[in-house]
């Protein structure tokens, strides 16, 4: 089970509901050491005066602003936790807000709210309840490890759901940072209206399980094969940038391919239906079932899902396959077609 990272009261009103704060996500990126190329030998960082070459102990080290020309201030530690913020006890929401008018770049990071005891469980699900009807978010500040932050509490799928927010100061004027920003009002109202087709055309409905991190799976699919001595294949290279004159061609013949898929999904599906009403019986009508070995990962996501595969989103492209192998033959061949 997950340990608490902090704990104290969300107050909102007069309602006072003790709560403690875990987090909802985890690093699984892939981390490597360091080697000099052609040995065994490790790279390891060293705390070291830039002037002597030796190396500083930890309780030796002092932070330094630096004001520009060599010239810095120095600030020890205790100067620093003298002017932090104390330990907060309290989540005290100020406001509520509709959740969709808050701008996703203001979200940082993620955590779970729970109450700190079963008793004060009433309390916790009236408020999740109640935002969840409202569509609204608590704004909230509050101060963790020396830090003061700005929070947004929602609610989840039967959970509190606290993201910390960024300040505005932390987000940048994107005209101010970028050059290349194009003019607005210099594309066509043509080709506006048929890149909007091409979106109509590729809409589904937001299922997180249709999407994993491919990088990584390749990453580990990339440390085996050099481990068991296989070649390793290299992925295709991105596609060239669409020219200019021909976006609107690119766009139409997107639409046209997008809307050739999907009639033919529905035939094939149709195909399938006909072949479970005629028992099977018909060879014509049989599909065949796919090679698994050929299909991607991202294929074999979605026939997992269809195939209500448990704890799908955790496995490699092998386990997928193998799972899917595992799976009653008959529900595969409906699922696939």
């Amino acid at each position: 089970m997950a340990r608490a990272i902090w704990s104290g009261a969300l107050n909102f009103g007069l309602v006072t509901v003790p709560v403690e704060l875990y987090s909802a996500t985890e690093d699984h990126t892939i981390h490597f050491r360091q080697f000099q190329r052609g040995t065994s030998d490790r790279i390891r960082y060293r705390r070291v005066n830039e002037r002597t070459g030796e190396e500083v102990p930890y309780d030796e080290i002092v932070k330094g602003y630096d004001l520009g020309g060599d010239e810095y201030v120095i600030v020890e530690p205790e100067e620093l936790e003298q002017i932090a913020p104390g330990r907060s006890r309290t989540i005290d929401i100020d406001a509520f807000v509709d959740l969709d008018e808050i701008d996703p770049i203001y979200f940082q990071k993620t955590y779970w709210l729970a109450p700190a005891k079963e008793e004060f469980g009433r309390a916790y699900s009236l408020l999740i309840e109640a935002m969840d009807k409202t569509n609204r978010a608590g704004l909230a500040r509050f101060v963790m490890r020396g830090k003061e932050y700005i929070a947004a509490v929602r609610a989840g799928d039967g959970v509190l759901v606290l993201n910390t927010l960024l300040f505005p100061e932390d987000i940048r004027v994107p005209q101010k940072e970028i050059s290349k920003l194009p003019a607005p009002g210099n594309v066509k109202e043509k080709e506006v209206d048929m890149a909007v087709s091409l979106i109509e055309s590729m809409a589904e409905e937001w299922d997180p399980d249709d999407y994993h991190d491919e990088y990584t799976e390749r990453v580990k699919q990339l440390i085996e094969d050099k481990r068991a001595g296989r070649t390793v294949t290299p992925e295709e290279a991105p596609p060239e940038a669409t020219k200019v004159v021909d976006l609107f061609q690119a766009l139409q013949q997107s639409v046209e391919r997008s809307a050739k898929g999907r009639k033919k999904d529905k035939g094939t599906g149709k195909a399938g239906a006909e072949a479970k009403s005629s028992g099977g019986r018909s060879g014509k009508r049989k599909e065949a079932e796919p090679d698994l070995s050929e299909l991607s990962k991202s294929e074999l996501d979605k026939m997992a899902r269809e195939l209500d595969i448990k704890g799908r989103s955790k496995m490699s492209r092998a386990d997928l396959e193998q799972a899917i192998r595992g799976a009653s033959p008959r529900t595969t061949r409906k699922r696939a077609s």
